[in-house]
């Protein structure tokens, strides 16, 4: 029986009533395709890969990758690998000239789920759709709007690329073992509005990378270096980070990329 390991922020989920809710979410059929971040023991794998021709499933536990390729399971692919470092666009576009929509799915380790979801941004435009479970407070984060106290970078820049909806509250109990948090699923679809070129991306990180760097200081102090450019109105330069809305960066990302 393999144990959970704290290091790759295993919490392996049992709950069938919440697993059944998931897997629905996903809506897996024989045509798509779908790469599984972190598998664990199979709690989504198995009533997922009953529905689908083929799963991938991206597992870094080498105890894990030996467990899931000793089941030869028919239509199962399992890759030896780091989430961070995996190329989710050669994946998916290697799986584009077939028929079939791409989904990305897990229940992530809670700590690299922030960098795993800017990892994820640079494959947005291959993939169509992603569903994670991730620690309520971090999906409360990504969908919180402008104004609220957990609106932050990471709402900012993933609402900049992705339409988000949590869709269902996980308790501790629904694992084993018991995480000390909450957790949350979020679906993820690509924005398709979504017009940035990488120049104006890496300035919409900049920008927001600055006004979020002191939260409680005016925008007048923290984006300072960007003050002749973007003309701020009084009341922006009076206003915080969390105050101004997705769109509005994206439009000094332009101004500035420009």
């Amino acid at each position: 029986m393999h144990r959970a390991r704290k290091r790759f922020g295993q919490n392996f989920l049992q709950d069938q009533g919440i697993i059944y809710s998931i897997v629905s979410l996903i809506q897996p059929s024989a045509d798509m395709h779908v790469i599984e971040i972190g598998p664990g023991l199979g709690a989504l794998t198995r009533p997922l890969l009953s529905n689908l021709d083929q799963l991938d499933l991206l597992e870094i536990d080498r105890d894990l990758v030996t467990y899931w390729n000793e089941q030869n399971l028919s239509g199962l692919k399992v890759i030896e690998g780091d989430a961070l470092k995996f190329d989710f666009s050669e994946w998916a576009q290697d799986r584009k000239n077939r028929k079939g929509l791409c989904k990305v799915v897990g229940n992530l380790p809670y700590n690299i789920s922030s960098p795993l979801l800017f990892h994820l941004v640079s494959a947005a435009q291959m993939i169509d759709e992603q569903v994670f479970m991730l620690q309520a407070e971090v999906v409360e984060r990504m969908v919180a709007k402008a104004g609220s106290s957990d609106y932050s970078r990471l709402s900012v820049m993933l609402q900049a690329r992705y339409d988000m909806e949590q869709v269902l509250e996980v308790p501790p109990e629904a694992f084993d073992p018991q995480p000390k948090v909450n957790s949350a699923v979020v679906r993820m679809i690509p924005r398709d509005d979504f017009d940035l070129s990488n120049i104006q991306w890496s300035a919409l990180e900049q920008v927001v990378a600055a006004a979020f760097a002191q939260r409680r200081k005016m925008l007048r102090t923290n984006l300072q270096a960007f003050a002749d450019r973007l003309r701020l109105t009084e009341v922006e330069l009076k206003a915080r980070a969390q105050d101004i809305s997705v769109d509005r960066y994206i439009e000094w990302a332009k101004v500035i990329a420009a």
